[in-house]
């Protein structure tokens, strides 16, 4: 069962709980954001959670750059005009939509889904690094960029695959 305050209702502290989960919500934001759904009209809330719903059924992962689409390839890979010889490798999908709002890059990405964490138990069996390694194997890629952050966590990371395809240049 939920914890909330003293007589808060179970659905509210189960509310709370979850927006409390997500990243970058605190306890003071999952509360006004559990309140804020109280109070919306019931047509606003139930699309908030069709909106949900339909991400879980219909979103899934590009078979190729491991993107999130809804088709599979994704637009990104079925793109004639793109460079299948340039791979752009990033840490989460939500770096693709900065890099393509510049709109200077034309290959190609691949998503690795986090980067390594020792503290948070996030070892290279977490990373979609092998997919990466595969692509890179085939023959047809001549270039791979890393874009990770520059944070001790991308560093590590891209040095990490760097060695990994070392062997393959």
């Amino acid at each position: 069962m939920a914890e909330g305050a003293p007589g808060t209702p179970e659905p509210i502290a189960r509310l709370i709980e979850a927006f409390h989960r997500l990243p970058g919500i605190g306890p003071k934001s999952a509360q006004r954001l559990a309140y804020h759904v109280l109070r919306v009209p019931e047509q606003e809330a139930e699309e908030l959670a069709s909106a949900v719903r339909d991400v879980k059924e219909r979103i899934r992962f590009c078979s190729t750059c491991l993107n999130i689409t809804e088709d599979d390839p994704c637009g990104i890979c079925r793109d004639p005009r793109r460079d299948p010889a340039v791979i752009c490798v990033v840490e989460q999908a939500l770096d693709i939509l900065a890099l393509e709002r510049a709109g200077s890059f034309r290959g190609r990405y691949h998503v690795l889904h986090g980067v390594l964490n020792p503290m948070e138990g996030i070892g290279p069996e977490h990373l979609h690094v092998r997919e990466l390694l595969d692509r890179a194997k085939d023959g047809e890629v001549h270039e791979i960029i890393m874009a990770t952050n520059p944070s001790l966590e991308g560093e590590a990371t891209a040095m990490y695959v760097h060695r990994l395809l070392a062997p393959l240049e």
